[in-house]
């Protein structure tokens, strides 16, 4: 990849879905929009909400469905994500509509300048957004405060959805989580790499719970376990 100029990095963009009917076809056309993935590979965990009846139609030379038998996790989906992609640099996009496409140019400048080998939007360095919820405000604060006390890290937004990542980078580095999870695994098993996160400010629309947002308040203490666990532990 170091041989290459910046404008042939294939960039893969994974989209791990589940029972999102209501928003994947227009999250996928916000996507394809920006012109800047070489690949969408879109990761359905099981859906039963018609998803998977409604992804064959979403297929062409661009887009790419991987099927779970059955509902195994966010973090599952991802992995599985991982393994799928081919391109250079790997982008993580959620199926819902939080997180705006249009931030791919400057989520992918770090890396194609060669300053960076991963990158991370967040949603605390001054972008706009759509109010948080109070608790889930202390709780992002709180798990990226833990982050950053146990791995010597000072970012501000460990758990983003927009996460990418130099696929050398990534894919040499084992996974093992299959739920939500897998965002402090990651980024604990990054820094214990030494490998600085480089930070853009992106901006964020969160949903309403009776939109579907799924993540519950007990994964609260299993990231928080996980961020131990990873530090102490291989």
């Amino acid at each position: 990849m170091d041989d290459k100029k910046p404008q042939d990095y294939k960039v893969s963009v994974i989209i791990p879905c589940y029972n999102e009917v209501k928003t994947i076809q227009d999250v996928l056309h916000r996507v394809m929009a920006v012109e800047e993935a070489d690949e969408i590979i879109i990761v359905d965990d099981g859906s039963t909400d018609g998803t998977r009846d409604l992804l064959p139609s979403l297929e062409n030379e661009l887009v790419r469905i991987v099927l779970h038998p059955h509902n195994m996790g966010k973090g599952a989906a991802v992995r599985t994500g991982f393994k799928e992609a081919t391109g250079d640099i790997i982008l993580i996009q959620d199926a819902d509509q939080e997180y705006d496409p249009r931030e791919y140019a400057s989520l992918l400048k770090p890396i194609r300048e060669g300053i960076a080998t991963v990158v991370y939007g967040s949603r605390f360095l001054g972008g706009p957004r759509k109010a948080m919820f109070f608790w889930n405000m202390i709780a992002n604060r709180t798990l990226t405060l833990v982050t950053n006390v146990l791995y010597n890290s000072i970012i501000s937004d460990m758990e983003t959805c927009y996460k990418v990542f130099r696929a050398d980078v990534i894919k040499n580095i084992e996974l093992r989580s299959n739920r939500f999870e897998i965002e402090p695994e990651v980024t604990a098993k990054v820094l214990k790499r030494k490998i600085r996160i480089y930070e853009v400010p992106i901006s964020y629309n969160g949903r309403e719970w009776n939109e579907g947002k799924k993540i519950k308040w007990y994964d609260f203490f299993i990231a928080l376990w996980t961020l131990f666990r990873y530090r102490f532990t291989n």
